[in-house]
């Protein structure tokens, strides 16, 4: 799925499209899983640089971000400060932190600085690129254009919630849901404000809850869900469950409570093919995540997204099992 330029965006079964190019949100997450493998192989380290030296030129000179990038290594379409910003900043933030290289550490730093003096109306792309300031601040403590991200990202991602049947902070679940509470449980330990760590672990308690069914995830589809939807509903999303995996585990980092690494193990078993199909959702022989659950099982196609959402929750998975929770 990888090329000279980056990794497809798009595969019909497990074969890449390389005419629908590349894009800086799924270059992003390669960056977050292949920097925060331990001890990562030559190929994985490679595939970081790569992916670091794509969001680096996704990135212009006032820190916003172009996503598409076509297969000449064109790129397409303006300078935005919406998802794939956000990402690029998680990605950059967990490059600065965690590759091994210092070289890589210090050009990835660099980055995040330029992109943190912009600011997104979008709460999932201010949640995003909490995470990456959240990761800079576990290494450069005091770090000023993180800890300022941060502290704005509170007001976009929201705290209150819409009613007082619904808990969740907007009229309706959208996609990568979780990304929103993690936000407010990093901003929480990062600004050192409890209160913010509480709102944050009681929303995604909220949002656990409510995409467990009979035992396993039946998470929110590809249309959303509001109130009084009917479930289960359809094509569940890799990335909501990645997400959930995501911000399941730092809470089991921050806290003690098994609940949260049950919440891993839930994302992983979905994976595996405890879901509302009973079906596995990612293909033994490659590798790689199918696109979609529907009502009659798996789309077999095997995206770059998707595929990142498996990796990212097994990794997750395993780090839990090696720490012993």
């Amino acid at each position: 799925m990888t090329d000279r330029y980056g990794t497809y965006e798009h595969a019909d079964g497990s074969a890449p499209r390389p005419e629908h190019g590349y894009c800086t949100d799924d270059m992003a997450r390669v960056l977050v899983v292949a920097s925060r493998e331990p001890d990562p192989s030559q190929p994985v380290s490679d595939l970081a640089r790569q992916a670091l030296r794509f969001v680096a030129d996704a990135q212009g000179p006032g820190g916003d971000c172009r996503n598409r990038r076509d297969r000449q290594g064109q790129w397409r379409g303006p300078y935005e400060v919406g998802d794939p910003w956000g990402r690029s900043l998680w990605g950059l933030g967990t490059a600065a932190a965690r590759h091994p290289r210092e070289l890589v550490r210090q050009l990835a730093l660099s980055c995040f600085e330029r992109g943190a003096q912009r600011r997104s109306r979008s709460p999932r792309s201010m949640a995003f690129a909490a995470l990456g300031a959240y990761e800079v601040l576990a290494v450069y403590p005091g770090h000023r254009a993180a800890l300022d991200l941060l502290a704005d990202s509170i007001g976009v991602v929201g705290v209150g919630a819409t009613s007082t049947s619904w808990s969740w902070p907007e009229p309706r679940l959208a996609y990568a849901n979780a990304v929103l509470p993690e936000a407010l449980i990093v901003a929480g330990a990062g600004l050192d404000r409890p209160e913010l760590v509480h709102h944050g672990l009681h929303l995604l308690a909220w949002l656990l809850d409510h995409e467990t069914s009979d035992g396993h995830l039946s998470v929110t589809p590809v249309g959303g869900c509001g109130p009084d939807d009917p479930r289960p509903a359809f094509d569940q999303q890799p990335i909501e469950v990645a997400a959930l995996a995501d911000a399941c585990s730092r809470a089991a980092t921050l806290t003690a409570d098994d609940r949260w690494s049950a919440g891993v193990a839930s994302a992983v078993a979905w994976f595996m093919g405890d879901n509302d199909a009973g079906l596995a959702m990612w293909d033994p022989a490659t590798g790689g995540g199918y696109d979609g659950l529907r009502a009659d099982g798996p789309n077999l196609n095997q995206g770059a997204e998707s595929t990142l959402s498996l990796i990212s929750t097994l990794q997750h998975g395993r780090s839990l099992v090696g720490a012993g929770r």
